[in-house]
């Protein structure tokens, strides 16, 4: 055995014996001496960190992204600014509200976590398999993602919960619409789209902005389980998309995605008809088709999960030159509480660690000291800024701007449900179904609410018979409950045009 491969401790010094720990004899006690042994097991006690409050159940791979149309009269970025070029990329696929042990077939939007790394920084796209989502105002994800998690007092899912949460948030329709789905319970991570969901600022060279969303489509195709499979998938292979991933890899069946964008003129967000940085609402492709972009494709392995899957960190503040943000209430939540995460869950050097740190550029900032510093910490140089030591200075070539947009209003808390529709999107989904796909849909409802209380359920269905009369009286008529007993459910539903 050669000197590089004997077993050492953390601090680097040869074990000679791993297998006995050092004891008073041979039926011991053991010795507190013995450095190697609480060295092993200390560090044991700590192999685990906080898992991810949502999003805990997770799988990636590497891969990059090849740009196949040229999009820069829409936008500068040097990640899309020639057709050929390829940017390395990581992408993580996850449930959203399950633990980190749940399984991976159960009902509930899939993340889709897209790390980007340009020359000019990390791009995060963070979204999800939907392109849309269940609240709207930043203030109620807390709220909602309790009500998806275990009930306080008896630690258990409950069904109840959701849908109080849901009945009292006409806005949550149009996802629980899509999650009830066959969409809701996807085969694969490769046979599912994902999308920004969010609206996003392009700005191209001349410094003009268009609003953007990305949408990933995949190129295995489309395909998803019935309640039935994904119950039985549940039940004998709760890791069946982890592994599916990891083998389609493995063997070199590299998964897919065409990339494309919803392009949206500045001045169109003024007077369309539906607010397009409203997160539960989508543009219609008749208004903004597709344009693509490139081919995202995975190609590599993680070497080590906990390394690179685990402890990549994903936030939608990690933009570059060219790209910003919009009005997006829930965008500029997430702007703080996705960093805000990762500095709780992995230390407020998380960036520092390999698979978060930029891979085709380097970091020059200010930022010293903290737990788990494991560079130099700047070495001798300043760590203030100005100075005129030679520092970094700022990036003034990069400020335009066209990277702010004018708000206008009275700073109040405006009451995000005052004049929404929260019913047609929702209903010309629903109408979009095959009989088949609404039958299924219907059944899987009812299936979720059939255990549900009583007035929870009637607080719910005007909601289905508002989006089209059909969604409320097949769902009433599979709970058993007669129309005439809903509350607001005669007359003309709202939202239908």
């Amino acid at each position: 055995m050669s000197d590089s491969t004997y077993l050492t401790t953390a601090g680097g010094h040869p074990v000679p014996d791993n297998q006995n720990s050092l004891t008073v004899g041979p039926r011991g006690p053991v010795l507190l001496e013995d450095f190697h042994l609480l060295e092993k097991n200390a560090n044991f006690n700590r192999e685990r960190i906080p898992e991810r409050v949502v999003h805990a159940k997770g799988a990636g791979a590497f891969g990059y992204l090849k740009v196949t149309n040229d999009v820069t009269r829409y936008t500068k970025a040097k990640v899309f600014s020639q057709v050929g070029k390829t940017t390395e990329a990581l992408l993580r696929f996850s449930t959203v509200a399950g633990e980190k042990g749940s399984a991976d077939a159960e009902r509930d939007p899939r993340g889709f976590a897209l790390k980007l790394y340009t020359e000019e920084g990390n791009y995060d796209i963070v979204g999800n398999n939907t392109p849309i989502f269940f609240i709207r105002d930043p203030l109620k994800f807390p709220d909602f993602i309790h009500s998806q998690k275990r009930h306080p007092q008896t630690n258990c899912k409950d069904p109840n919960m959701a849908w109080d949460f849901w009945s009292f948030s006409p806005e949550s329709l149009h996802q629980v619409t899509i999650l009830f789905s066959d969409r809701g319970t996807p085969r694969t991570h490769r046979h599912m789209n994902g999308y920004s969901s969010h609206t996003f600022s392009w700005i191209n060279a001349a410094g003009e902005r268009f609003w953007v969303k990305y949408h990933f489509k995949t190129k295995q195709g489309i395909q998803n389980f019935t309640r039935q499979e994904a119950a039985e998938m549940t039940a004998n292979d709760p890791d069946h998309a982890t592994r599916d991933l990891f083998e389609a890899i493995d063997r070199g069946d590299f998964p897919a995605w065409r990339v494309a964008v919803q392009v949206m003129p500045e001045a169109d967000a003024l007077n369309y008809h539906v607010n397009p940085f409203d997160l539960t609402k989508v543009w219609p492709h008749a208004d903004y088709p597709l344009i693509d972009v490139g081919e995202l494709v995975l190609d590599r392995n993680p070497r080590n999960y906990f390394a690179e899957i685990e402890q990549a960190a994903f936030s939608p503040s990690n933009i570059v030159p060219g790209i910003g943000f919009s009005p997006d209430k829930m965008l500029q939540g997430r702007l703080f509480s996705y960093p805000d995460a990762h500095r709780y869950r992995l230390g407020g050097n998380y960036q520092l660690l390999p698979v978060n740190r930029p891979h085709a550029t380097e970091v020059h900032n200010y930022q010293r000291d903290g737990a788990m510093r494991f560079d130099d910490n700047g070495g001798s140089s300043p760590n203030y800024e100005p100075n005129g030591l030679g520092g970094p200075a700022q990036a003034t070539a990069f400020k335009e701007a066209a990277y702010g947009f004018e708000l206008q209003g009275l700073a109040a808390r405006w009451d995000h449900r005052e004049g929404n529709d929260d019913y047609t999107q929702a209903g010309n989904l629903f109408r979009l179904l095959d009989a088949a796909q609404q039958a299924r849909l219907i059944d899987n409802i009812v299936a979720a609410l059939r255990p549900v209380r009583r007035d929870i359920q009637l607080r719910q269905l005007p909601h289905f018979y508002r989006a089209d009369p059909r969604y409320g009286e097949r769902i009433a008529a599979g709970l058993g409950i007669p129309m005439s007993e809903v509350p607001a459910a005669a007359g003309e539903p709202a939202g239908i045009r």
